[in-house]
């Protein structure tokens, strides 16, 4: 049933906005699953929620604004971004050389080794400011 409700092939997209307030992230959290879970690709929801918590936790202890989670699937891929309203870039991840005892860093380095890929853009246009930060995941099967 391709067209099916709980279709993996139909693309849909969903955001949440969320305030600058450090609940946000479980909120987040389980939003993504529940999305993922209805929408049949629960297999990739550890990975989602991992790397989706690290992109929101850093929206909320970055940042002094609000925030947004926007999921995206597409072509058998799921795009996981945040947006916040600071415009300054990420910490980039740890070079293989980085200490594993290092206390900051490590979060982008997770989410660039448990996706596809990643990256970000500042945003300016509309009114609009800040950064958007993304990965995806490929579905194999589901």
């Amino acid at each position: 049933m391709p067209n099916s409700p709980t279709s993996t092939d139909a693309p849909w997209e969903y955001t949440l906005y969320i305030p600058h307030d450090p609940r946000a992230v479980t909120v987040s959290r389980r939003t993504l699953r529940l999305i993922l879970t209805l929408h049949g690709l629960l297999p990739l929801s550890e990975t989602a929620e991992l790397v989706a918590t690290e992109l929101v936790s850093n929206a909320v202890r970055h940042t002094k604004g609000p925030a947004a989670l926007r999921l995206r699937w597409a072509g058998r891929v799921l795009r996981i971004g945040v947006w916040d309203a600071d415009p300054t870039p990420p910490a980039p991840p740890l070079s293989a050389s980085a200490s594993a005892e290092a206390e900051n860093g490590r979060g982008l380095d997770l989410v660039r080794n448990c996706t596809d890929g990643w990256g970000w853009y500042q945003l300016s246009s509309n009114g609009n400011s800040g950064k958007f930060v993304w990965c995806e995941l490929a579905s194999i099967g589901a």
